[in-house]
């Protein structure tokens, strides 16, 4: 008997492919807007998304760059939109802030999460309060890494 297999949840992107180098557009030496972004095989049951975008590579640890969640159900971010709440960067703004490497290549993580449920945190909510509250409710998680050095 062959066991069905649901597919996992998918990010991507139109502007680079997974691993590849992040258009300057999408960057602080460009207009510093968020890519598109493709969702697919959603979960069934998610009620809403979440996403983190930050660097591993950065000189002082983990630098966050975006952080939203109350995504409704969607198969795509536009671009330079934000369809949720937003919470604080690590740039200290509530809004998408794009690749800004001091010195060399330097990776950059988008994780997508399908939850099952609306989280209705304020915007004041760290990265490490938003995992916390994504970990119960997650369905599914996706991930998108894209390279940018100046």
């Amino acid at each position: 008997m062959n066991e069905i297999v649901e597919p996992y949840l998918t990010l991507s992107s139109a502007a680079f492919l997974d691993g590849q180098h992040i258009p300057e557009k999408y960057t602080c030496d460009g207009e510093n807007s968020n890519p598109q972004l493709e969702v697919g095989n959603i979960p069934e049951g998610t009620q809403s998304l979440a996403l983190i975008m930050e660097d591993p590579d950065a000189p002082n640890g983990t630098f966050t760059h975006w952080l939203i969640w109350d995504m409704p159900v969607l198969h795509t971010i536009m671009e330079n939109e934000a369809p949720g709440i937003q919470g604080k960067n690590d740039f200290g703004e509530n809004k998408y802030g794009g690749p800004c490497p001091p010195d060399g290549t330097h990776r950059y993580y988008f994780r997508l999460y399908a939850l099952s449920q609306q989280l209705n945190l304020p915007e004041t909510t760290s990265k490490e309060e938003l995992l916390s509250a994504i970990e119960p409710v997650k369905l599914a998680k996706a991930e998108l890494m894209g390279k940018y050095n100046r």
